[in-house]
């Protein structure tokens, strides 16, 4: 994983809460990973729907169709 100049800058709007993700504040990197594995990044999930950690495409549509 790269260094990201931005991280500190990032850190303050992140809203992932995922405990420990190395990722969080490196907006390249998380969606990398995400997409990588059919996911969708925490960021673009609703407040609620984010902390289920369930980061499928399926469940941010289901969320987003409410």
């Amino acid at each position: 994983m790269s260094e990201c100049p931005n991280r500190e800058l990032n850190l303050k709007e992140c809203t992932c809460s995922y405990p420990g993700c190395p990722r969080k504040g490196m907006c390249c990197e998380c969606i990398k990973h995400h997409r990588e594995n059919g996911e969708i990044p925490g960021c673009l999930f609703p407040a609620n729907a984010e902390k289920t950690f369930d980061r499928s495409v399926r469940k941010f549509v289901e969320v987003m169709g409410q």
